[in-house]
């Protein structure tokens, strides 16, 4: 009889780091030049962080683009142990690239993605799916489910948004979200902004922000115009932020969540 396992196969290094195999194809390119292919990836998640990163092993990276880096950062990437600067295209790329001080991943070297942290890799693939930010954490789960449920949307008491037919979105660790259809939203009191995000589970995000004179963040207001197939029901939808604004849900107040999106929401994807 064929057994399954129960329990998440991701090992702890000494050092505290988490790290798991995974069977995706992954690749990752600078512009035209493919940097990293790998068919042997790892999962790694630094302590503190929520979302991983990939490793992978030497003989799956051109390591002939790579260089010593000539400015290495201190404090960063759980005490790692080399830095590397990418030489492509005629470019040079400070600190790309580094190693784990851990035994456990000897033997493998991770990279900055450009959308993540402005340097990097700009183009990444799992199988023949382009995915951005960060890799897609296969613990996690994203459910989006049309509801009947009463929502209402308030700023500063006045109401913004008032729906029998939103979708709710439920995603591992984060407060549900109500995706709002347009005629069910006052737009008239919102300003589309140039701000755009991009999240590996849903797509690339665009957003609005309050005219009003109230206290509240700018881009509070997102929608996914082409989501990603696995979220296809929050088409064309819209969402508010719970941290920003009072929502009501079928004459019960929620409470307000305190999340990492709680000071400067924009500043991170939308969920």
């Amino acid at each position: 009889m064929a057994t399954f396992p129960t329990a998440r196969a991701v090992r702890m290094t000494p050092e505290g780091l988490l790290w798991e195999p995974s069977e995706r194809w992954v690749r990752g390119r600078k512009g035209d030049v493919t940097v990293v292919d790998s068919r042997h990836p790892v999962l790694v998640w630094e302590p503190g962080l929520p979302v991983p990163l990939y490793a992978f092993p030497r003989e799956e990276v051109r390591e002939e683009l790579l260089r010593p880096a000539k400015n290495p950062p201190t404090g960063t990437h759980f005490g790692s142990r080399i830095f590397y600067d990418l030489e492509v295209g005629g470019g040079l790329l400070e600190n790309a690239a580094w190693t784990f001080p851990a035994d456990d991943l000897a033997g493998h070297i991770s990279f900055e993605w450009f959308r993540r942290s402005g340097r990097g890799l700009d183009h990444w693939y799992e199988e023949e799916e382009e995915i951005f930010i960060h890799p897609r954490d296969p613990h996690k789960r994203v459910d989006a489910i049309p509801s009947s449920r009463h929502v209402r949307v308030e700023i500063d008491g006045t109401v913004v948004a008032d729906t029998r037919r939103p979708v709710l979105l439920f995603e591992t660790g984060l407060p549900v979200r109500y995706y709002i259809p347009r005629e069910d939203v006052r737009l008239d009191l919102l300003v589309p902004t140039e701000h755009s995000t991009g999240c590996p589970y849903k797509g690339t995000a665009e957003y609005w922000s309050w005219r009003g004179d109230a206290d509240v963040p700018p881009n509070l207001l997102w929608s996914y115009p082409d989501p990603l197939p696995a979220v296809g029901a929050v088409k064309g939808l819209l969402a508010f932020y719970n941290e920003a604004v009072d929502i009501t849900v079928d004459g019960e107040r929620v409470e307000r969540p305190v999340t990492p999106f709680s000071k400067t929401p924009a500043a991170r994807p939308p969920t």
